[in-house]
């Protein structure tokens, strides 16, 4: 006897289903999650006491790491974990604005100040004189961290010629670069660290951002690609995937109520993840502690994927 449309519809893979179910959820809040600020302008972020979370890393103490999109967000708490360690930070990024204010705020009391270059890494002839500037007078980067990048929404329909280029420079092109130009010194001084930002969205199918998604899956690619390449040098590459992470960013422009439900329901973990609990991972990698550990990809998305 023939299965009816009911019995095919029980019979489906309960992945299958999960996978529809999250599409759908993910459909209803398309509208809100792309063009509506949250009500009240900004949004006040209460997170638990870093300093007692903060954990010190073999190998990072005097160590030059060079992090690019370093002023605000998940960079800011990056740059600001490598100066607690010790280490010797030069970061890069476009908004000048925000990177002489986390300067300010992070001289006081550091045993090594952080330096910062401005820097639009989408000109990459300008990005391959600035890293060799760097390292002509600070010395070899021992571990690079590439996270810059922008994850503004625009649909299929909108998106021309221009602006997806515009788009893979600024999330993808300079990830490349940045790797090239600092390998040849940092496996001559014996090796290094590498740590690429990816992202969750496009294992998640978010809506509204093809080419970002395009570029944060290449990222992963990118990782895996150069492992084998670089790990005869000694130097390690990985690639580490944040969820939804509650920058300022992210709470001023996207995360409304209903799409705070939606993040909260699929993750395993009932809370946000943190830019300080990317920060931790990162510098995790990039240690001596993290020293068997490349070629691989590390999610820190409290169980959404």
């Amino acid at each position: 006897m023939a299965s009816s449309g009911r019995d095919l519809l029980h019979q489906r893979d309960p992945v299958q289903t999960l996978e529809l179910e999250k599409r759908r959820r993910f459909a209803v809040v398309r509208e809100k999650i792309q063009s509506k600020r949250p009500a009240g302008g900004e949004r006040e972020i209460s997170r638990p006491n870093q300093m007692q979370l903060f954990t010190k890393f073999a190998g990072l103490d005097g160590a030059l790491v060079l992090v690019t999109g370093g002023a605000t967000g998940i960079g800011s708490a990056i740059v600001e974990n490598f100066v607690r360690q010790g280490s010797r930070v030069v970061f890069l990024d476009i908004n000048e604005e925000a990177g002489e204010e986390l300067m300010a705020r992070l001289r006081p009391g550091t045993k090594l100040n952080p330096e910062f270059v401005c820097a639009d890494l989408r000109d990459l002839h300008s990005l391959k004189g600035t890293i060799e500037s760097i390292q002509q007078r600070a010395g070899p980067v021992k571990i690079l961290v590439n996270n810059a990048a922008n994850d503004e929404r625009r649909e299929m329909e909108e998106i021309t010629p221009e602006y997806w280029h515009d788009r893979l420079a600024t999330n993808l092109d300079h990830y490349f670069f940045c790797i090239q130009g600092v390998a040849p010194a940092m496996a001559a001084a014996g090796g290094g660290s590498i740590v690429n930002l990816g992202s969750c969205v496009w294992r998640l199918g978010f809506p509204g951002l093809p080419a970002y998604a395009t570029a944060k899956a290449a990222i992963e690619g990118l990782t895996r690609g150069l492992a084998r390449s670089l790990g005869p040098r000694n130097i390690r590459i990985n690639c580490v995937v944040p969820g939804f992470v509650r920058t300022k960013r992210q709470l001023e422009r996207w995360l409304t109520p209903e799409l705070e439900r939606l993040i909260l329901d699929g993750q395993c973990l009932k809370r946000f993840v943190e830019p300080e609990d990317v920060a931790a991972l990162v510098a995790f990698l990039a240690s001596d502690d993290a020293r068997s550990c490349t070629n691989q990809t590390f999610a820190i998305d409290a169980g959404w994927l």
